[in-house]
């Protein structure tokens, strides 16, 4: 049981600063500023799915991608950081405009934003997947 309690503790102390849901919220409540309530619960539930695969996948699977091309695990630490660099540079200069609109260009379209680039690579992106290999890699 404290195995799984120090297991559980060091997972989110390494994830809850790269997925920064704090931060993720603002920019989530930004870009679906137009949206109405419904859509934006439809697309919290579907970005958490997607989010949840991501790292799962990357946890169970990622060492072994790795191992078959050949990469060692401080190439994507490298690699994440400076992705997470570059998209947190592309943010600060990113348009103002919100969410998308539909071709009749009245209502939102907010659930065409849930996997790109709400969940990848805003939420699950190179920085979480980099952290979520590291343990599983050698």
């Amino acid at each position: 049981m404290i195995s799984a309690l120090n297991s559980l503790l060091l997972v989110f102390a390494a994830l809850f600063p790269i997925v920064n849901p704090p931060g993720t919220a603002l920019l989530f409540l930004a870009m679906t500023r137009r949206g109405s309530r419904e859509d934006r619960a439809w697309l919290a539930r579907r970005i958490a799915l997607y989010g949840f695969v991501i790292i799962t996948a990357s946890l169970y699977f990622g060492a072994f991608v790795l191992e078959i091309f050949g990469i060692s695990v401080p190439v994507p630490r490298v690699a994440g950081g400076v992705a997470v660099t570059l998209t947190g540079w592309q943010l600060l200069h990113a348009p103002r405009d919100g969410a998308v609109v539909d071709r009749a260009g009245d209502r939102p379209d907010v659930r065409a934003i849930a996997f790109y680039p709400l969940t990848l690579p805003l939420t699950a992106g190179p920085g979480t997947i980099a952290v979520t290999i590291a343990p599983g890699g050698r």
